[in-house]
């Protein structure tokens, strides 16, 4: 028995050292260049609510995806934030690039919204948050999403990153635009 000793003390030392690295990067930030964590949510559209949700991993290949965090349908910020998506989307598809809204509202919800403001883009339901909080997207004290925006390019990787989106102005639409018109 004694000998195994040393392989198994090597083999706990590099099962922490995997679990240490893996603790430390779960706490980073995520950045451009960092792989983009995979999820899968249920979604609707302006059409109907889908029967299978949508995953990012399975999808990034047909190409650049953005990811619109945002606290609620039926708010006014947040309609003039996927508003401003609709009347780009043209400009944004000509690009290859998909538009994913996400909030904790129920797909019922996203179906209503979608079709009162004609929007031709996905709303995906995060309803426990989950996605938002692997995205830095979640503000725990006010119990929704933040605005926060991601573009992903077609290898899973983060392209662009807006912790702080503002639909104030249009200069982080434009940022948005001009980064997504360097995705390949």
């Amino acid at each position: 028995m004694n000998r195994w000793k040393p392989v198994v003390l090597f083999t706990l030392t590099l099962m922490m050292e995997v679990m240490m690295s893996d603790a430390v990067r779960a706490g980073e930030p995520l950045a451009v260049g960092m792989q983009a964590p995979d999820f899968a949510l249920p979604y609707a559209t302006r059409d109907s609510i889908a029967s299978t949700p949508l995953t990012l991993s399975a999808e990034v290949s047909r190409g650049p995806i953005v990811l619109a965090f945002y606290p609620a349908d039926w708010s006014g910020g947040c309609t003039t934030e996927v508003c401003s998506l609709r009347d780009a989307f043209a400009d944004l598809g000509r690009l290859g690039v998909r538009i994913w809204a996400i909030s904790g509202d129920y797909v019922f919800s996203h179906y209503e919204w979608a079709k009162h403001h004609n929007l031709p883009f996905e709303l995906l339901s995060d309803h426990d948050h989950g996605v938002a909080k692997r995205y830095d997207s979640f503000n725990p004290e006010k119990g929704y999403n933040k605005r926060t925006v991601y573009a992903i390019d077609t290898k899973g990787r983060i392209a662009y990153v807006n912790p702080q989106y503002s639909v104030a102005d249009g200069k982080d639409f434009d940022a948005l635009k001009a980064a997504l018109a360097k995705i390949k």
